[in-house]
């Protein structure tokens, strides 16, 4: 896509979706960055099942502390990989507390220190809480920018390298969020909706379905 065209793509998914907002559900920063950590390899909605008891009993460092490893694990064991995520949850509140206070840093060379926070999940909590136009490249999102040809990449990494230079600078703060809506509800991995995208004739897919 030329500069023109990248400006018509967010152009029309922000007036699809002014104020786009991600699914898991927080109460301060602290909970948003347990979400983001529970969420990896796992849906937003058996996360968001996982956490509201969580997070009704510990919405702190302090508090999880005080719930333990056993308590944690017990909670949130609907989740994938609850027992290695229990751990990095009880291990990265010992370190916001040790390290930063009880606060959560805005700082991804911080927050990628803390355990079970990569790139991704650092990026998700500057965007979502911090406010920065950071891009986090999930599945989605990673899959949107190959297919509609908006940045062609090998890996996350790189996909996320030429978002950041392409998306125009009035559409970065919430670029994340529209993108990877987009991927969950409309541009899906098996069978596309293009018949209702609002980008669809931007798009560089070739294989684009068509209405029943």
């Amino acid at each position: 896509m030329n500069k023109a065209e990248r400006e018509e793509f967010f152009a029309r998914l922000r007036a699809a979706n002014p104020e786009p907002q991600g699914e898991l559900v927080y109460h301060n920063a602290y909970t948003l960055l347990v979400a983001v950590v529970l969420s990896a390899q796992a849906t937003d909605i058996g996360v968001n099942k996982a956490t509201g008891p969580l997070f009704r009993l510990a919405d702190t460092p302090e508090k999880m502390l005080d719930l333990g490893e056993d308590r944690v694990r017990d909670l949130i064991k609907t989740i994938g990989l609850y027992r290695n995520k229990a751990k990095n949850v009880i291990r990265l509140s010992e370190q916001l507390i040790a390290e930063h206070g009880g606060e959560v840093p805005g700082d991804r060379d911080e927050l990628v220190k803390l355990a079970g926070v990569g790139r991704k999940t650092a990026n998700v909590v500057l965007n979502t809480w911090f406010e920065q136009p950071t891009i986090a490249v999930d599945t989605h999102l990673f899959r949107v920018s190959n297919r509609t040809g908006l940045a062609k990449g090998k890996t996350p990494d790189e996909v996320e390298d030429k978002l950041l230079k392409r998306v125009p600078e009035p559409y970065r703060r919430h670029a994340h969020h529209w993108l990877i809506l987009h991927g969950r509800y409309v541009c899906k991995a098996r069978k596309p909706d293009c018949p209702n995208c609002v980008v669809n004739d931007l798009c560089r897919y070739k294989a684009k379905t068509t209405a029943a």
